[in-house]
């Protein structure tokens, strides 16, 4: 009786073997371009924070042009402890916030870029909370008397488009500038993000009006910005050519 050849490629064992090694393929290929874009990703991240740095005091800018305006405009980069005192030997470029605020306060360190621009001085300040599905952080930049905003820009990881996501929106950002951080009688309050009849051109009121229907999100900024500022208190104080009292 003759026998029957068998196509192998028709077996069970070849159909595993060929997804196996299809799968290794695949991965291979994954990987491969995965660290090959990484440069060009961490590239892209210091290009995006170079340019939310500079719109804190109304330089705009793509990222082509980002480094060279930073270079220009940013006239010195601390970190600070939390005594305001400066760390030698460390880069407050590359602080990771998300990693510091785990940390207990007295372990943490203070970014704090200080920028010249048009003639006038700006020292600008990381931000990073909490919204209401996840991390939001931004850049706060003060007039050289420290209490004065002079622009600031907010970013999340999850808030929710149309709501809490609107803190990236321009009309957001500038209902800000120009608000004071401290109140009349020179304590450091921030500035709340509060519903109800706010009037945009009171200055001194230390509010900003809510986003509608994003409550949580709003107190995550009035948080961070109260929380995150008075870090820096103990270096502004130190400061003799800053014109506000502070108490």
């Amino acid at each position: 009786m003759e026998e029957k050849s068998v196509n192998k490629t028709n077996t069970n064992g070849y159909t595993f073997l060929f997804a196996v090694i299809m799968v290794l393929v695949v991965a291979s290929v994954l990987a491969f371009t995965a660290t090959s874009l990484q440069p060009i990703q961490k590239e892209n991240v210091r290009q995006e924070k170079m340019q939310s740095i500079l719109a804190t005091i109304g330089v705009e800018t793509d990222r082509a042009g980002a480094q060279e305006l930073y270079d220009k405009y940013i006239v010195e980069e601390l970190t600070l402890d939390e005594n305001g005192e400066a760390i030698e030997g460390t880069d407050a470029f590359q602080v990771d916030m998300a990693k510091e605020l785990k940390k207990p306060v007295s372990d943490q360190v203070f970014p704090l870029y200080v920028a010249d621009y048009e003639g006038k001085k700006y020292y600008i300040v990381p931000l990073r909370g909490n919204g209401l599905w996840n991390a939001i952080f931004g850049y706060i930049s003060l007039k050289d008397d420290v209490n004065t905003i002079k622009g600031a820009t907010f970013d999340h990881l999850g808030e929710t488009p149309g709501l809490g996501a609107e803190i990236t929106k321009e009309w957001f950002r500038e209902s800000f500038e120009e608000e004071k951080i401290f109140d009349g009688s020179g304590n450091l309050v921030g500035v709340s993000v509060v519903k109800g009849d706010i009037d945009p051109s009171d200055k001194d009121d230390n509010k900003v009006d809510a986003i509608s229907g994003a409550t949580i999100t709003g107190d995550g900024v009035s948080d961070m910005i109260s929380e995150r500022l008075k870090r820096y208190l103990p270096y502004f104080k130190k400061q003799t050519d800053i014109k506000v009292a502070i108490q």
